[in-house]
């Protein structure tokens, strides 16, 4: 298997959470690997992780970064992180939880090196293994890649900064993804169901969610404030770059 931006090990026992993130993860170069119980991960890791005893290796890359979801079927998320750290002590480890008490969040934090709460924005996902993996691999083992360019944006997709005529623009997550992919698309219009899908993961619409209309107003209120209007609307269908 070819390294692309590192390897990362989802464990999660809801497939279809597990299949999404590995789509995602491998459509911005990670190779993947899933698994749904502790025993499956830990059988992983022993294939590939560097052993507690002999330092032997298998046959494929070791595991950079595990994205464990903290409640498992057989066992805590929290103690498979650390039975993953024994085996490789330098593993970056992000927490998947749908409790987001600030005792919870201080658990994770504790021992991991990120959390994020379920449900969660996948473009998040990427950025936060991105920024985890920055922090605790050199600079240099990581891929640059070259920055999407529209009009007088500029995304750059290995630090997720964004600049409009070379003034940098401070966006959140969500914001990012949705402008990635207006820029990705070019001057087409894109139907807001489209956008729910790829943004939000949303299967089904719902008929009066107004996320959307939101989320672009924020965008718009960022950029304009730089220069000329980018961001158009095409009434009762979606919205595109001028």
């Amino acid at each position: 298997m070819t390294t692309g931006s590192g390897t990362v090990l989802v464990v999660d026992d809801e497939e279809s959470i597990a299949d999404v993130l590995a789509i995602a993860l491998r459509y911005h170069r990670f190779d993947v690997m899933t698994a749904g119980t502790v025993r499956e991960a830990l059988t992983l890791a022993e294939r590939t992780l560097p052993h507690a005893r002999t330092g032997s290796r298998g046959g494929t890359p070791p595991i950079d970064c595990a994205l464990l979801d903290v409640m498992l079927p057989d066992g805590d998320g929290r103690a498979l992180g650390r039975q993953l750290r024994e085996l490789q002590p330098d593993l970056a480890v992000v927490f998947l939880t749908a409790r987001d008490s600030p005792a919870e969040i201080v658990g994770a934090l504790g021992f991991g090196d990120d959390y994020i709460t379920k449900p969660f924005n996948i473009d998040e996902v990427i950025a936060r293994i991105s920024a985890v993996l920055r922090r605790t691999r050199p600079a240099d083992v990581l891929p640059q890649r070259p920055p999407l360019r529209y009009g007088d944006l500029e995304l750059d997709e290995t630090t997720y900064s964004v600049h409009r005529a070379g003034r940098s623009v401070e966006l959140t997550p969500t914001e990012y993804a949705l402008l990635r992919f207006l820029v990705r698309n070019g001057g087409r219009i894109v139907p807001k169901e489209q956008l729910l899908r790829h943004v939000w993961q949303y299967e089904h619409t719902p008929p009066e969610s107004t996320v959307v209309e939101t989320y672009i107003s924020y965008l718009r209120r960022k950029l304009d404030a730089l220069g000329p209007p980018v961001i158009t609307t095409r009434r009762g269908v979606g919205y595109g770059l001028a």
